[in-house]
């Protein structure tokens, strides 16, 4: 099976259910929403400090963990845009669903 296949067959299938469930898409957005919230908390400071320590010190800091620390805020930094996309994504959901004319 193709990548290509693969990632309609799922967006079909998340569309479909989420779009025939409001409440379902209503409770994955605010999830979304807290995820994004915890993963993006403090990450700016955090990431600073960190290349700051690595510009004082150099590849020093290697040894301490400073660049396992630097990869980990860079995943977390992945994982909250993930989550804002999936925000994004039922926020989309919701309003159209508003908002579109009722079926007869």
């Amino acid at each position: 099976m193709s990548q290509g296949s693969a990632t309609s067959r799922l967006r079909a299938v998340l569309l479909g259910r989420l779009q025939r469930h409001g409440g379902l898409t209503f409770v994955l957005m605010g999830l979304c929403f807290l995820g994004f919230g915890a993963s993006s908390f403090n990450l700016v400071v955090l990431l600073r400090a960190n290349l700051e320590l690595f510009w004082e010190h150099g590849w020093q800091v290697v040894g301490d963990g400073a660049l396992q620390q630097l990869l980990e805020l860079i995943a977390l930094s992945y994982l909250a845009l993930a989550c804002w996309i999936g925000f994004k994504c039922c926020e989309k959901l919701l309003v159209d669903r508003l908002t579109s004319e009722p079926k007869p």
